[in-house]
């Protein structure tokens, strides 16, 4: 399963009119990072960033002067994104900016099953809060002490290792399975351990009758210096 962990930085805080000037993202393969990453600065046009826009993410219009427009850049979006799940913290935010961004583009906009969104996995995980990627982040020991303003690319990096943890983290399993077209496919399962689990019947003694015996020769020259002699029969 491949999934795209993203975040968007924008001018303001009203799709209809503020522009995405910032976007990343992480992909994922079956719940683990391939590596592959995108990351991108935007120039929003005519509008200009927010004081308080200014202060969450400290891009400023003079840095984005020189960057692409979302038209320049948007086909390489798309192809990032192609097949993948869209997975980001109150997805509802950044879904809206993309959806606009793709909406004056003529572009269908992400059908909403394509998207998951972290903050309602967490409210329903956590249901006490609080929920916040900071929040998150202390939750399941996940270093953000770099994490002065927020950026795109780094908040997809920590909401990845969040969103790991929520679902399954380091006690994820796999498990192959044949598909219906026939092709192997890997599940991602949570392992539950309850126990030494014994084998119905025990495997047949690898060891041949001449393995034995050369064995206890070897014990009966050690005579009682075997540690052998210990754990029973040397035989």
């Amino acid at each position: 399963m491949r999934e795209i962990i993203f975040d968007t930085e924008t001018t303001g805080l009203e799709s209809r009119f503020d522009r995405i000037i910032e976007i990343g993202g992480i992909e994922l393969i079956n719940n683990f990072p391939t590596g592959r990453t995108l990351h991108l600065y935007i120039n929003p046009g005519d509008r200009k960033v927010h004081p308080d826009a200014l202060a969450v993410h400290g891009i400023t219009d003079d840095f984005l002067k020189d960057k692409p427009s979302f038209g320049d850049v948007v086909h390489e979006i798309i192809e990032f994104f192609d097949g993948a799940k869209w997975i980001a913290h109150n997805a509802t935010f950044d879904m809206g900016f993309i959806n606009a961004e793709f909406g004056r583009l003529g572009i269908p906009p992400v059908p909403t099953d394509q998207v998951i969104d972290t903050l309602s996995m967490a409210r329903r995980k956590h249901p006490m809060g609080p929920n916040s990627l900071d929040a998150l982040c202390r939750r399941y020991g996940i270093d953000n002490a770099h994490r002065t303003k927020h950026g795109a690319l780094l908040d997809s990096e920590l909401l990845a290792e969040v969103y790991i943890e929520m679902t399954g983290g380091r006690q994820a399993a796999f498990g192959l399975v044949a598909s219906e077209q026939g092709t192997t496919v890997i599940e991602v399962e949570d392992v539950v351990l309850s126990g030494p689990v014994g084998r119905p019947h025990p495997l047949p003694s690898r060891l041949s009758a001449a393995d034995l015996e050369a064995h206890a020769s070897m014990v009966a020259a050690l005579k009682d210096k075997a540690i052998w002699l210990k754990y029973g029969s040397a035989s």
